[in-house]
């Protein structure tokens, strides 16, 4: 498979040699293995005095240092006092009490740790649990659109996107069926192995069903106390409590992103209907089919996730009955973006740029579409092409 560098690895890259213990975190196959070997080719290639401890726990090779005691006297084994010392560790997950030996190497202050994790047992909220040292994590996502056309030099489409996806590992399958195959795959996986197992679930069909529920209702506002009750008119009967708790499951496995609902001119966030969506919106389609395809839902989706890519905090704009698609912030910078499928027709860009133009405050709005056109501005609100925008 062709490597591609991404701005992970850029990411890491500023935190080498600092005292935090880098974790990379995100959905199962969305590369971060890859990452992890890119970082360490970047070391050989950067670091004369670079002494590498590689544990990769996919390999057999690794099975005596799974349990932490031995993986712990296995990396001090290797240790080089001449050297700089990088402990570089893929699944890390699978060594049995592994957070006690790497807090243990932390603490001796002789190496600079990486380690990977793909069945979100280092979810952001435990990091400081597991952990007595500082971490910086570095959450990988699938191949963004702009991604995928670096990897296909330029032969690449948005509809192609759109019906495929970016997940890695689906690039090297040439039928659109042998993708959908490789998505189902990954899919189950993540639910029987990376959820059912670890929380002892008796019934796996429950979140099967809770899955296909939040995958068909992408970017539709949500709350678990609607869920049980639309999943109880098809003769499924779940309690809020457990809908609640199994949301939480499938967010944990990055599977979902949970979105939060902002007040716009209250400037605070809403305790009730978030929307969800998907890491990659290929999964939509691998599981529950394509008959249906709501472009305006996809491109939402795309566009969420691109804006989280990028580093946004990103939130559901509420303002008075109307609704804004995201308000995106990082640090000072704020935007408001509406996304829909096609403006041409008047009453729908009515529709659209209207919540925009509600909008009192001096922060920039854009109204993302298929307009195949260059960047244009009505009223102050920028209409870009949404395929351009996600190239920017």
């Amino acid at each position: 498979m062709k490597l591609l560098e991404r701005n992970y690895l850029t990411k890491i890259i500023h935190v080498i040699g600092t005292p935090d213990i880098k974790v990379i975190t995100g959905i199962r196959r969305s590369g971060k293995s890859c990452l992890l070997l890119q970082f360490m080719e970047y070391i050989n290639q950067t670091d004369k005095d670079a002494n590498i401890i590689f544990v990769d726990f996919n390999s057999l090779s690794a099975e005596p240092y799974l349990e932490y005691h031995a993986l712990n006297n296995y990396i001090e084994g290797q240790y080089k006092s001449n050297k700089n010392n990088y402990v570089c560790i893929d699944e890390v997950q699978m060594c049995s009490g592994f957070e006690k030996a790497i807090n243990s190497l932390h603490s001796s202050m002789k190496y600079d740790i990486y380690i990977t994790d793909s069945n979100a047992f280092l979810l952001s909220s435990d990091l400081a649990t597991l952990f007595t040292g500082r971490t910086y994590e570095i959450e990988v996502f699938p191949f963004s659109y702009k991604e995928c056309l670096k990897y296909y030099d330029g032969q690449y489409s948005l509809d192609r996107y759109v019906r495929e996806g970016g997940m890695p590992g689906t690039l090297l399958y040439r039928e659109k069926d042998d993708k959908y195959k490789y998505i189902r795959d990954v899919f189950e996986t993540l639910i029987i192995r990376d959820i059912t197992n670890k929380y002892s679930m008796r019934n796996k069909e429950v979140i099967h069903d809770l899955a296909y529920f939040m995958m068909d209702n992408i970017s539709s506002l949500t709350s678990a106390n609607n869920i049980s009750k639309s999943l109880a008119n098809a003769n499924i009967k779940i309690t809020d409590k457990t809908i609640k708790l199994y949301m939480q499951y499938l967010k944990d496995s990055y599977l979902f992103y949970k979105v939060r609902r902002y007040d716009i001119k209250r400037k605070k966030c809403l305790a009730t209907n978030d929307k969800y969506y998907l890491s990659d919106h290929s999964f939509r389609y691998a599981i529950i089919g394509t008959k249906n395809m709501d472009y305006g839902r996809v491109y939402e989706n795309i566009v969420a996730i691109e804006l989280l890519r990028r580093g946004y905090e990103v939130y559901v704009g509420k303002l008075y009955k109307k609704e804004v698609d995201f308000v995106a912030i990082k640090q000072n910078e704020k935007i408001y973006f509406q996304v829909s499928d096609d403006i041409s027709n008047q009453k729908t860009f009515d529709r659209e740029v209207t919540s925009l133009l509600e909008i009192q405050d001096a922060y920039p709005k854009i109204l993302l579409a298929n307009t195949h056109h260059d960047e244009y501005q009505y009223e102050g609100v920028k209409i870009i092409d949404i395929e351009e925008w996600l190239k920017m």
